[in-house]
């Protein structure tokens, strides 16, 4: 408990920023589309690189800044892309609605959220780097503090996926879901923005 109470306070801190991730799983809760596949695959693939960075990925990562700045231009293009998508959404006649909407196909959400995750240079810095070097520090312990991160990452997932799909049915209001599109670009543009111009 003494490595597994710290994972957890740390990966809760990490992840509870909203980002372009954590703003495409409240989208999916509130339309209610593919939340359990977009959940799984966002605890699953955090799991994933927090084990990586307990065995050591972090290390091998620092080393090859160049692959983090490939990453880094493919997050801004991705985001960015999105970003024009939900624009387009907010002027649209046909708003998005949790009942009226076309259900989007489950590999058209997973490959999204797929992209939200590892085409985001963060995800390395944090998740693998600084929860890796932390982990270290726990030596033998390193994979309790490892399991507290990871049960962190499916909490917070969780919750604000079928938190928002439980919340779905009081904002069925058209204005709802353009303030909503408008927020999730602003958010895409920002974080595009940031990872452009800011000195990972």
């Amino acid at each position: 408990m003494i490595a597994f109470i710290p994972g957890f306070l740390a990966g809760l801190s990490l992840i509870i920023a909203i980002g372009a991730q954590n703003a495409f799983v409240i989208k999916q809760g509130l339309t209610k589309q593919h939340v359990f596949l977009t959940v799984a695959i966002c605890a699953v693939s955090d799991a994933l690189l927090i084990a990586l960075g307990a065995a050591g990925l972090g290390q091998i990562l620092q080393s090859l800044p160049t692959l983090l700045e490939i990453i880094r231009w493919f997050g801004v293009a991705y985001l960015t892309w999105f970003g024009i998508k939900s624009v387009r959404s907010v002027f649209k006649s046909q708003v998005m609605g949790s009942s009226t909407s076309e259900s989007p196909s489950a590999k058209k959400v997973a490959t999204t959220v797929l992209g939200f995750t590892f085409l985001n240079p963060h995800v390395y810095l944090d998740t693998v780097i600084l929860l890796g070097s932390v982990s270290n520090q726990f030596k033998e312990d390193r994979w309790f503090f490892s399991l507290g991160a990871m049960l962190a990452s499916l909490v917070w997932f969780t919750s604000i996926g079928y938190g928002a799909k439980a919340m779905s049915r009081f904002m069925s209001k058209p204005i709802f879901w353009k303030v909503l599109d408008s927020i999730i670009a602003c958010v895409m543009f920002s974080i595009a923005g940031y990872l452009a111009f800011a000195k990972l």
